[in-house]
């Protein structure tokens, strides 16, 4: 065997892994339809039938043969036309069973539940790997590397690529699964899991899930993380694909949310994962006889899932059976934020076996109270107050079976201590005593996203000890969450010194996370920062700074921005101020316009604001179109609205101007560290004056968390800089300030030299690498600096530094735009489009390669079929670099436009091309050299475009010819002759059995595939290359079928 690493060993140490575990492992080929232990009729056929029956019986031994093909016809059958559709449907009969009829003893007829997969007895059930799964469907042949089946189901696809292939990455195993879903969709009707991994990196995804919600799974057992770094498919593999680990990630961990336009499958990460077993198990001890009804609280960093992670946990205990149906009472402290929550849970009916309600009113919530078991209740805290009059709210219920989920905790719950007006002399509580007492035997489970503050004493005593932790750090190491930026713009506002003096004096004392009594005491305070804050002239200012700061956010990085205001007066102060800079943000209309204001109120407010205020209905349309990446809606103005709970990943800048602390700063502010494409960071931008609120609010977090959230901009922007001297440097010798201004020809030229000069440099680089790997990293260098730079240039694109180099980045970007055209890099697909973008500069100019090589001197127009003038020219131009990858573009895009037809002869030119550029990549060829192998590999294509036939054979059965000619044994063996005649034969065979939209009929294949393999049994066709050979004659005939058509 050869020592090079290859695809093939990621793929066979998968399967060993998956052994290891328990699972049988078989090789595709051998079970296909034309292998030697064939379990499937056909190539379209992705359940394994006979697996699925026997597995049928083992688990449900009291039902008959009729029952079986029942629930089998149910799996096969297609009741909805979307694939995700279809996955929720088959979902939900894998977990919940199908209902068949049964003969009762006395002969009538019942229902029984046929049980597809064995839960509680994993070892009940058939468990197979199977690799290299040729499924053919709608005229599309592909072959994923691994398919996981339970009991004859595929319900995971593995995708890998070599980890020493710079062109083989883990973005590229995502695009292929894409591209699978597309054209065998029957793989993936029953489809849990997908994973994706170079060997190195391993991500695990949902059926619909985008590029960057593929996650890593750290973890095995929950408790070890792996470091990052380390090799991540083995931690993987045994952390999801135990058995009973995989059983309940399936049965408790995946639900599918309808965004109103989509439908959309979600699944745990590793984190929510093991969190709520934990929190499972301690929700068990709490509510035994001897529990002391505290849970524990879970603490996961904003943006991480924290409502998904509680709906997760409400499945999982209610569906438990020593929890004896409990009744379950999401508790907030704001409407909004049960509004938000419980749309949550509406969308996880199918996960907790129930519509949750959610209480309208004091008496509502006692009537949805008042039952002997089950429910799942969403309340606000203040519903628990007593009538007027009353001291004491009445018991509703004594069981114990009862669970309260606070969402963040660390707000509400105090209030037990009795206090005393100082008027009247009235006691009264405060509403976590009035709770308890109309649940007294309930147990508190507490969620939160920031930490317990070290003087809280309060928390622990009502809900308990940490169950578990997922911090800042962890998140953004996991890509789940993204870095936050801080920028201070205090010095852009140029106020007078007493009113900075008398803003600083008071604004450090402001808080809005006290209890209500404390803010009556500041109400004054408040009001007097308030006026000096909305003055005129400052909202001015702040207004003419934001907009010049937000347009260089967005040019070079997609996304939108919300502002935080300190009162409603000042959000519509600084929109009538925004918009008198820029009148084409506005719009009346709540579907259009550019910025809004998102705040309640009341008929009784000035006029002015009527436009602003709206009922839920208008702030649930502009939450829609903030949530939406592609809507105009861009700014957001607000007070509080939004600030806890709303999750729109596209958001990467938060302007603040309102005095915040503690809990409420930090929940904030991370509505900006939502993943987002390929989005760098948050950033927080700073008018009022938080530095010092945030530098305490981190004080509770550990240093790695400090090191991920309010960095400095400074640091950004020195790592830009950095960023920027190392591309720069990389132009040391070649003057391109030509290239950034100047008529479009004469920066045609230069873009046409920097291209040749970094091409040159590379191939020098590459020269002086030993391996072959570190030889192709050479040729991606400035490609990736480049992507680098971009990366850290949108982090810090408003600022001054950034406007200084900002042509200069843009010529940077068009070189690298136009390198990668060359190359004829394959398309990224429509999910994985990038947020950051390319600056909009002078420098940016059409970057066809063609353009290119004709201001680098080529004069020949003739390229469409690589004539002989134009191959002439190419090997004559003096910047060979870039006449290499012109080149190598050109033929390969002629391969895949002129002999698509042709299937034999597009895989063996395709993989001579990529031979050849390998070899040079490698520098086992220089570039005279390979440029003198593509030439010649270009006439051999022009040659083969002009043959319409070949000693006597049609242009078709040329065609079938080379497909049976591929394996050179079976032209040693046959001959060439009678090759000639079963071509020639066959050709008229699949073409008079081929009908209209044959390829989509699994019958009609069948059909075609017996008469090719009598054909080739009659002329003694080598038996054991006939499965191979049958195969490319049917994905011959397919690429023939368009033609045949017509």
């Amino acid at each position: 065997m050869s020592g090079k690493f290859t695809e093939d060993h990621v793929e066979q140490a998968c399967l060993d892994w998956l052994e290891e575990l328990g699972y049988g492992v078989l090789h595709g080929p051998h079970i296909s339809p034309d292998g030697e232990a064939r379990e499937r009729a056909a190539y379209d056929s992705t359940i394994l039938i006979d697996r699925f029956k026997s597995a049928f019986h083992t688990i449900n031994p009291h039902l008959s043969s009729d029952a079986c093909d029942y629930a089998l016809r149910k799996l096969q059958q297609t009741d909805f036309p979307s694939l995700v559709e279809e996955n929720r449907r088959l979902h939900q009969l894998m977990v919940d069973g199908v209902d068949v009829d049964i003969t009762r003893d006395d002969s009538s007829i019942g229902t029984d539940k046929a049980k597809l997969i064995d839960f509680d007895n994993p070892l009940n059930n058939d468990w197979v790997a199977v690799n290299q799964f040729t499924v053919i469907e709608a005229g599309h042949n592909r072959r994923p590397d691994v398919v996981v089946f339970v009991n004859g189901l595929p319900l995971v696809v593995i995708e890998l690529k070599n980890p020493v292939d710079e062109n083989a990455t883990i973005d590229d195993a995502y695009n292929q699964l894409q591209t699978y879903k597309d054209e065998i969709p029957s793989l993936f009707r029953t489809n849990g899991l997908l994973i994706t991994s170079d060997g190195l990196l391993a991500r695990v995804g949902s059926l619909t899930a985008n590029s960057e919600r593929f996650m890593a799974w750290r973890t095995v057992d929950g408790e070890n993380i792996a470091p990052k770094g380390v090799p991540e498919l083995e931690t993987l593999i045994n952390g999801v694909f135990e058995q009973s680990r995989l059983l309940s990630l399936l049965r408790g961990f995946m639900v599918f949310e309808n965004t109103g336009s989509d439908l959309i499958k979600k699944i745990a990460g590793y984190h929510q994962f093991h969190a709520v077993h934990k929190a499972v198990q301690c929700t068990i001890d709490a509510t035994g006889d001897s529990g002391d009804n505290r849970v524990g609280v879970i603490w996961h960093t904003q943006g991480s899932g924290k409502s998904l992670l509680m709906a997760f946990y409400a499945g999982e205990v209610i569906a438990h059976p020593q929890m004896a149906n409990p009744t379950l009472i999401v508790l907030t402290d704001r409407n909004d934020l049960d509004d938000q929550l419980f749309a949550t849970f509406a969308g996880c009916k199918d996960l907790i076996r129930q519509t949750p309600v959610q209480a309208s009113d004091r008496e509502h919530l006692q009537k949805l109270l008042a039952v002997p078991s089950g429910g799942v209740i969403f309340t606000t805290i203040q519903k628990f107050a007593p009538e007027q009059g009353e001291s004491e709210y009445p018991m509703l219920t004594d069981r114990r079976n009862v669970v309260v989920i606070a969402d963040e905790a660390h707000r509400s719950q105090y209030g037990f201590k009795a206090k005393v007006a100082s008027d009247s002399g009235e006691v009264s509580y405060g509403f976590a005593k009035h709770l308890r007492d109309a649940i007294p035997n309930a147990s508190f489970i507490g969620f939160t996203g920031t930490p317990i503050e070290a003087t809280d004493v309060n928390t622990p005593a009502v809900f308990g000890d940490y169950i578990d932790i997922y911090d800042i750090q962890r998140g953004v190491e996991d890509g789940a969450t993204l870095p936050i930026y801080y920028e201070s713009r205090l010095a852009r506002i140029e106020l007078d010194e007493d009113e900075i003096a008398k803003i600083d004096e008071e604004i450090d004392d402001l808080a809005e996370d006290d209890d209500v009594s404390e803010k009556e005491k500041t109400k004054g305070k408040w009001s007097r920062v308030e006026a000096l804050v909305g003055a005129e002239d400052r909202l001015n200012m702040v207004a003419a700074d934001l907009v010049e700061h937000f347009e260089s956010r967005v040019e070079a990085m997609d996304g939108k921005a919300m502002i935080v205001c300190m009162s409603r007066r000042i959000c519509i102060g600084l929109y009538d101020a925004i918009t008198a800079i820029r009148p084409d943000w506005h719009s009346a209309d709540d579907d259009k316009g550019k910025i809004k204001v998102v705040m309640t109120g009341s008929a009784s407010d000035p006029v002015a604001w009527q436009q602003h205020i709206g009922n839920k209905a208008r702030r649930d349309l502009l939450a829609k179109r903030a949530k939406k990446a592609n809507d105009e809606l861009k700014l957001v103005i607000v007070r509080d609205m939004w600030l806890t709970g709303f999750d729109a990943p596209s958001m990467h800048t938060m302007y603040v101007d309102k005095p915040m602390k503690g809990h409420g700063l930090m929940q904030a502010i991370a509505r900006v560290n939502r993943v987002f494409k390929d989005k760098p960071g948050g950033l927080i931008v700073d008018y009022i004056g938080i530095a010092q609120s945030l530098k305490n609010a981190l004080g509770n977090y550990s240093g790695g968390d400090r090191g991920k959230t309010g960095i400095n901009q400074a640091e950004a922007i020195a790592v830009m800089l950095e960023k920027y001297e190392v591309v720069k440097d990389m132009f040391f010798g070649f003057d391109y300030s030509a290239g950034l201004q100047g008529e479009a020809k004469d920066r045609l030229a230069v873009m046409a030299g920097a291209m040749e000069w970094i091409l040159e440099a590379q191939r020098k680089a590459a020269e002086r690498e030993s391996s072959d790997e570190a030889k192709k990293q050479a040729h991606k260098r400035y490609s990736d600096a480049v992507l680098n730079l971009s990366k850290a240039f949108a982090l810090a694109a408003s600022s001054d530094d950034a406007k200084a180099i900002r042509d200069e980045v843009g010529f940077f970007q068009a070189i690298r735009a136009a390198l990668v055209k060359s190359v004829g890099t394959k398309k990224k697909t429509k999910d994985n489009d990038l947020a950051v973008q390319q600056i909009i500069s002078r420098a940016v100019i059409s970057t066809e390669i063609i353009d290119i090589l004709q201001a680098a001197g080529m004069e020949s127009q003739d390229i469409s079929i690589l004539s002989d003038e134009f191959l002439a020219e190419i090997q004559g131009m003096e910047k060979k670099n870039l006449a290499l990858d012109a080149l190598k573009k050109l033929i390969n895009g002629e391969i895949k436009s002129k002999l698509s037809s042709r299937v034999v002869k597009t895989k063996a030119f395709s993989d001579r091309l990529a031979e050849a550029i390998n070899r040079y990549h490698t520098n086992a060829l220089t570039t005279a050299q390979v440029i003198e192998e593509l030439i010649a590999l270009a006439k051999e294509i022009r040659a083969e475009m002009e043959l319409r036939g070949k000693d006597g054979l049609s242009e078709d059965e040329v065609a079938f010819y080379e497909a049976l000619s591929e394996n050179d044994s079976a032209v040693d063996v046959m001959g060439d002759t009678k090759l000639k005649l079963i071509a020639h034969e066959l050709l008229q065979s699949v073409r008079s059995n081929a009908t209209i939209d044959w390829h989509h009929s699994e019958m009609a294949r069948a059909k075609i595939r017996v008469a090719v393999k009598r054909i080739l049994k009659k002329y003694g066709y080598p038996p054991d290359l006939q499965s191979a050979a049958i195969q490319t004659v049917l994905q011959q005939a397919e690429a023939f079928s368009e033609k045949w058509a017509a």
